[in-house]
């Protein structure tokens, strides 16, 4: 794989993740950060891209959000084979 390949699949994460946030919590970066225990920079460092996240805190972004791990994986899948247009 690619860099420009994983900078790519890192993009629809965030995009996926921001969107998630958003619209199906309707939470603002403050609330997110103040139910996963961690300043609203986390939170906006992620989405920017400035900070990469693991598997770990993607499940526990998910679990904040209201979205089980196994739906986001899909909705992820589901994002990439459609090249980042809603589904």
């Amino acid at each position: 794989m690619t860099n420009r390949s994983r900078d790519y699949n890192r993009q629809v994460l965030r995009e996926l993740l921001k969107a998630l946030r958003k619209e199906r919590a309707g939470l603002t970066q403050v609330e997110l950060s103040k139910a996963l225990g961690r300043p609203q920079s986390y939170v906006s460092k992620y989405e920017t891209g400035e900070r990469r996240l693991d598997y770990v805190e993607v499940a526990e972004i998910c679990q904040a959000i209201g979205v089980p791990v196994g739906e986001f994986n899909e909705a992820y899948q589901a994002h990439m084979k459609t090249g980042g247009k809603k589904v």
